[in-house]
């Protein structure tokens, strides 16, 4: 059967220095593949390449058995980014940020008020996004995952600037979309404890 998401011989560099070689890896329905590694091993690197944003030396991403290259519309429309910099607008408020990013990505139908009561940032959706602290801004992103209607989330460190019962939600909120058949590719430091089937690579 062929994979959701499919991995054939990466190969990567940045600079002189070869990230890795040779990287394979198959994503299925309700799975999470964890990227671990240290500072500087490739593991945004790897999560950027996989979104198009640069390219790989060798080797293909394959999306329901199709090139990523040549099939990016169908991709990008399936996928949902959790970046170390959250992307939105600084000067729009938490609620006409998720309007404006409602028209880039089929939406889940999710009830805007009780997903942001549900991460406790409800009290701030009147207020822009530069006056937020960090970790608010972290559970914005959150926000628009949960009301985005695609099957694959990225998401690269999402335990940055959040405290435990932070880092908890992110894990619990992971497990639900695995267990109704999401996927996920995660990049994290922290010790994950996510319900599902997880595959871990490890970066040098």
């Amino acid at each position: 059967m062929t994979a959701k998401l499919s991995a054939d011989g990466l190969t990567l560099f940045r600079g002189e220095r070869c990230l890795f070689q040779g990287l394979s890896f198959a994503l299925n329905p309700g799975e999470l593949l964890l990227l671990e590694g240290r500072n500087g091993s490739g593991k945004t690197s790897l999560m950027r390449a996989i979104a198009g944003l640069i390219e790989f030396e060798d080797g293909d991403v394959l999306w329901e058995g199709k090139p990523i290259r040549t099939n990016r519309p169908d991709f990008y429309g399936s996928v949902v980014w959790m970046q170390h910099r959250v992307g939105f607008k600084a000067d729009l408020t938490l609620v006409e940020n998720l309007r404006f990013e409602s028209h880039l990505r089929a939406q889940s139908g999710a009830d805007l008020d009780v997903v942001l009561k549900r991460l406790d940032i409800d009290r701030l959706k009147r207020l822009p996004l530069r006056s937020l602290s960090a970790g608010q801004q972290r559970r914005v992103a959150l926000a628009r995952m949960l009301l985005s209607s695609v099957p694959l989330w990225l998401m690269d460190e999402p335990f940055t600037n959040l405290d435990r019962e932070g880092r908890a939600l992110v894990m619990d909120l992971t497990t639900e979309h695995l267990s109704k058949g999401g996927m996920c590719i995660m990049a994290a430091h922290q010790d994950v404890e996510i319900g599902g089937n997880v595959t871990k690579i490890e970066l040098k």
